[in-house]
């Protein structure tokens, strides 16, 4: 994980870019991540952990009508919640995780190792659905979506910067 978070970091000095991450189901891995490295305080403004879905909304600005709709753990809310805190933070780019981490929780149409991870750049946002098995830890799922939502970020920075 922290080599994802390394090699990010680097592409962002190179580029002059700064970065804030929102977090529900990683509870502020990604940050942790961010911050383990030295001299990121130049790229990463900060983050948010909105494990409850008031802090979604009143704090990222998340559609209480999303929430209500398809849910706090859904394609739409990964994306809301990553433009939230990239406006909020007024960063080059914000990142978002959201999913069911086990080892409850989880439904027939959601289940545990279901996670959104989400990206705002420029005027652009989008998530990703990862379908991690159910099978792992809860540490393992929040790793893995840790690790692949600082990923994410590399790959929209080599395509859009």
């Amino acid at each position: 994980m922290l080599n994802e978070g390394v090699i990010l970091v680097e592409e962002l000095k190179k580029r002059n870019l700064t970065v804030s991450c929102a977090e529900s189901c990683t509870g502020g891995l990604v940050a942790k991540s961010l911050t383990d490295i030295s001299g990121v305080s130049s790229v990463f403004y900060g983050g948010v952990v909105s494990y409850d879905n008031s802090v979604k909304e009143n704090v990222l600005g998340v559609s209480g009508n999303t929430l209500a709709t398809v849910g706090a753990v859904s394609y739409d809310t990964a994306c809301q919640m990553a433009k939230g805190v990239k406006e909020l933070l007024k960063t080059d780019i914000g990142i978002s995780t959201t999913g069911i981490a086990g080892p409850g929780g989880g439904t027939p149409s959601k289940p545990v190792g279901t996670v959104y991870i989400g990206v705002a750049y420029k005027d652009k946002v989008e998530a990703t659905l990862l379908s991690l098995s159910p099978t792992l830890t809860r540490d393992e799922i929040r790793n893995e979506a840790t690790r692949l939502v600082l990923k994410l970020a590399y790959e929209k920075i080599l395509e859009n910067y």
